[in-house]
């Protein structure tokens, strides 16, 4: 028994002794309540309220039979599961219900007979992002009930996330039930959960959920608390929402919560009741006149028994009567009425309200028309007629098809096809969704869909920024190795300018994969692409101008070649400023006239939307690949041509091979990339970018690093000299 929620029953019991004293709202009637408990359990609720229904002690659904109970409006759940159950069987009989409890409602459960008496949670989800923001907490963890209403505040929850940069660090769904079924498992959970907040980075946790969830995070805390006290989790901040009361039950007795005293806890507003403390002080449990709660609460409450008690609590403390309730921690009681107390006192005061106005308009007309004596107790809500229909309603989910050859009244019920919804009774046709929506399973209702990009904690996003920094590190690792030995005839022999710029080149492409990685922004975007075609065509060039540079070197060998005049630094240099150039003014056009810019993929999958940066213009970026891949057939085919040369004066054997593997990934990749959508699409270019660099660089460098530094006695100009002799 959670001991706090008693005040609950207690606030209704006031209110109506209240109103049944006052001779001004409803003089001639007096009110009466039935308190059921929904067990947290599907199926009492239908039982409870079918018996409710059933107006007599016999279980008898839709009858009236025996003493009549003359139900007038239904006050309740705190919960959504609780809510949506009642409403289900009262919306049926028009019996208005009132719920007390704070919970995001099922868009598509629209009924005349339900009603709020506080807001939903879309308020409170907002001032918990809020929240964040001020503080700057954007690593989260989130626990989460495991029910139908924890799914809809997730679903809420992540996409205002990713619109404010906030990430989950974890993503936990607790029971929804506090009972304990096997211990084992609530070792591993109680381990999992301290886990996360020992060792993981995040310091804020959101706990979404009712009070049973708190009592069962507690259970956890505690399951572990055996801990040397330096490793037992503090500094923490947890954010609750209003359907959670810092309560215990009565197995809990003597622990603390102090654990939770960075808590920020959502509230329904409230005030303080004149006389509510002075009727709780007055509370005898020996006088229960028809309360069967009240002996159970003040036994687990005080941990004692009544000398005629049935109860299971293995104590040997007796009930005196003499206990106070002053002297209850507030985690078992509270004098002053709570949140949720309060409400349910506003409920039955708005029942009151309403039938003071229905009897006072009854009773002007009674005045008029000389009908029969008017009464309260004959007051009933709308019950069901005989159903008289060709056949029933199409529910949400389907849509009328009307029947050939007969009467409009007649027709078939159609699901709705994929893409549509139908969310109301007997619609005529389904409709779409809004595109940043998709259809339910059961294509009765919308459900938001979730933005997804690589991002650097998703496990593939992380991995390919690994690998980009490394190999960063490791070509400046091989850049220094051949400046310290820049004078060895091995980095001479290879044009050390093109060797140093070829090398700055393919650090530029690692650096590149960065910029597809993260949510697409307005700068990445920009020059996402334009940075990948200018670095790669200026590598590509270097290449060439290396090929280039080794076939005039050998042809101006010969006597009286006129290409000794091209020999020298300013051949290669020409080459990679003139290809480099061509490919930047295709960029620098394409920024000017169509930039690319981050757009939202709506359409290419269901249930989620594509944050991606949009070409702008197709053409040019067709254009700008074009003239990378025309580079690199033409350095392909000047490497094939001089791979037969020595090798001691060359690498065009090895940048054959290099370019055969870069052209190898490049075309692979286009099928690839057409082939799949979403963040697979971007991881793909991403791995493309770095084989095709990591191949250039491994072919064209490893020989020589594996000579520098592992065989330096080739690395001489006799070794030269002798293998060309």
């Amino acid at each position: 028994m959670i001991t706090k929620f008693y005040q609950h029953l207690l606030a209704l019991v006031f209110a109506v002794n209240e109103i049944n004293k006052d001779t001004h709202i409803l003089p001639n009637a007096t009110l009466g309540c039935h308190i059921y408990d929904s067990y947290y359990d599907a199926r009492s609720v239908y039982r409870n309220i079918l018996d409710l229904l059933s107006k007599a002690d016999r279980f008898v659904p839709n009858f009236q039979c025996g003493m009549e109970k003359n139900v007038i409006a239904v006050i309740g759940g705190i919960g959504h599961d609780v809510s949506m159950g009642m409403a289900d069987l009262l919306s049926l009989y028009k019996i208005p219900q009132i719920t007390y409890g704070s919970f995001v409602p099922e868009k598509t459960y629209k009924t005349p007979s339900f009603y709020r008496i506080v807001p939903n949670e879309a308020h409170q989800v907002l001032g918990m992002i809020q929240v964040l923001q001020h503080f700057g907490w954007t690593w989260v963890g989130l626990f989460i009930v495991d029910d139908n209403s924890g799914t809809l505040f997730l679903q809420s929850l992540q996409v205002l996330f990713s619109k404010n940069g906030i990430c989950s660090a974890f993503i936990e769904r607790p029971p929804k039930q506090a009972f304990i079924y096997k211990y084992e498992d609530t070792l591993e959970t109680a381990e999992k959960y301290n886990l996360h907040m020992m060792q993981g980075k995040a310091n804020v946790f959101i706990v979404y959920g009712e009070t049973s969830s708190f009592i069962w995070l507690t259970l956890m805390i505690e399951t572990v608390s055996s801990l040397p006290e330096e490793l037992i989790p503090g500094g923490k901040v947890w954010i609750m929402t209003a359907q959670i009361d810092f309560a215990l039950m009565s197995f809990q007795q003597g622990w603390r919560l102090q654990k939770f005293g960075g808590a920020i806890s959502l509230t329904v507003q409230s005030n303080e009741v004149q006389g509510f403390h002075t009727f709780l002080q007055r509370l005898q449990p020996f006088e229960t006149q028809g309360d069967i709660f009240l002996k159970d609460f003040w036994e687990q409450t005080f941990g004692c028994l009544f000398t005629n008690s049935t109860g299971t609590l293995n104590v040997n403390k007796t009930c005196t009567g003499e206990e106070k309730l002053e002297r209850l921690p507030g985690s078992f009681f509270e004098m002053a009425m709570a949140a949720h107390s309060y409400s349910i006192y506003n409920a039955i005061y708005a029942v009151a309200h309403a039938l003071h106005k229905i009897s006072s308009t009854q009773l002007k007309r009674k005045t008029k028309m000389d009908h029969q004596d008017f009464s309260l107790q004959k007051l009933k809500p709308w019950q069901i007629r005989p159903v008289s229909v060709c056949n029933p309603s199409c529910l949400p989910g389907f849509w009328k098809e009307k029947k050939e050859g007969e009467k409009f009244c007649c027709f078939n019920c159609v699901p709705c096809p994929e893409g549509k919804i139908s969310n109301q009774k007997d619609m005529n046709d389904c409709f779409k969704c809004p595109e940043d929506q998709y259809p339910s399973r059961q294509h009765d209702h919308c459900v938001l869909k979730t933005i997804i990009f690589l991002s650097y904690q998703d496990p593939l996003g992380a991995c390919l920024a690994f690998l980009a920094l490394f190999f960063s590190l490791l070509i400046l690792f091989l850049l220094g190795i051949f400046i310290k030995h820049r004078d060895t005839p091995i980095v001479k022999a290879n044009n050390r300018e093109l060797t140093y710029t070829l090398l700055g080149f393919l650090l530029l492409c690692f650096l590149c994969s960065f910029l597809f990685i993260g949510q697409p922004g307005t700068i990445t975007c920009l020059f996402q692409q334009a940075a990948f075609g200018f670095v790669f065509s200026a590598v590509v060039s270097c290449i060439l101008a290396k090929n280039i540079t080794v076939i005039v070197a050998f042809m101006a060998t010969k006597p009286g070649s006129s290409l000794r005049k091209w020999m020298g630094k300013k051949l290669g240099r020409c080459i990679i400023l003139s290809c480099s150039l061509f490919q930047a003014t295709i960029c620098v056009v394409w920024l000017v006239i169509s930039p690319p810019f981050p757009d939202l993929d709506h359409n290419t999958l269901i249930t989620e939307i594509i944050a991606e940066c949009n070409e702008g213009s197709s053409n040019m970026f067709y254009l700008v690949l074009g003239y990378l891949g025309l580079l690199s057939i033409i350095s392909f085919m000047v490497a094939f041509q001089t791979r037969k040369l020595p090798d001691n004066f060359n690498e065009a054997k090895f940048i054959t091979f290099s370019m055969l593997i870069f052209c190898a990934v490049w075309f692979s990749f286009i099928p690839a990339y057409l082939s799949i959508k979403g963040k697979y699409m971007i991881a793909v270019e991403i791995f493309s970018i770095l084989a095709s660099t990591f191949g250039l660089l491994g072919c064209i460098f490893f020989p020589k690093f594996y000579i520098i530094v592992l065989r330096p006695e080739l690395n001489s100009k006799e070794h030269l000299i002798k293998t060309k002799t």
